[in-house]
């Protein structure tokens, strides 16, 4: 597995182009009226608890009834279909997008998603580990835990009911967590990111990497 990263590849793309393109989609139809321009900067939501709004990206009326739309991260809005302005659009259409530019962390986290084994959400549900995987990563932390195929992981918690999960894929350690206890997670959407031994040198040497590529 090693053989296939390409780190000069990888580090390149992210050097010529260290970004996230957010497309930002109508929720539902209606008319569309933009509250930002093209090359606007927008910020997320932001407070202690994310309870202050992002930017208003649009606004859309509908039999009366208008939704404001804020942006959920920041960055610049790098595309605007601004001939829709006032127009009746359709739910689902892509109407802007928003540039955000990624610190050192986040350009860690894409790489690692490309190079550790995911365990991904077997259905729309809230998420959490097993008593006994919470009890061994409370004591050895989280990638001091070794899993393999069948052993009961998490608890999925769907309609009031908890059914337990098992591991099905390669053994190693629980190298990334990608969801939030009782916070819900989309089918097929990544879980867990898992790392075998024998990567762990190679993971290692991708976050050594970045960190001196980036300030």
């Amino acid at each position: 597995m090693t053989d296939e990263i390409d780190f000069d590849a990888i580090i390149g793309k992210y050097r010529s182009d260290p970004f996230d393109y957010l497309d930002v989609r109508t929720i539902h139809t209606g008319q569309v009226r933009f509250r930002v321009k093209e090359d606007s900067e927008v910020e997320g939501p932001s407070g202690e608890w994310h309870h202050v709004r992002g930017t208003l990206l649009y606004e859309l009326l509908r039999e009366g009834n208008q939704k404001k739309i804020f942006s959920t991260g920041n960055g610049v809005v790098s595309f605007i279909r601004s001939d829709l302005e006032g127009q009746f659009v359709e739910a689902g259409e892509k109407i802007l997008t928003i540039r955000h530019p990624l610190k050192k962390r986040e350009i860690i986290e894409n790489i690692l998603r490309q190079v550790l084994e995911p365990f991904n959400a077997p259905e729309r549900a809230k998420y959490f580990f097993s008593l006994d995987l919470q009890a061994k990563i409370d004591k050895h932390g989280q990638r001091g835990v070794s899993i393999k195929p069948g052993d009961e992981i998490l608890t999925m918690s769907l309609m009031k009911r908890d059914t337990p999960v098992y591991y099905a894929g390669e053994p190693g350690i629980i190298h990334s967590v990608y969801f939030q206890p009782g916070v819900s997670v989309s089918q097929g959407e990544p879980l867990l990111g898992i790392c075998s031994q024998e990567k762990l040198p190679m993971i290692q040497k991708i976050i050594t990497r970045v960190k001196a590529e980036w300030e």
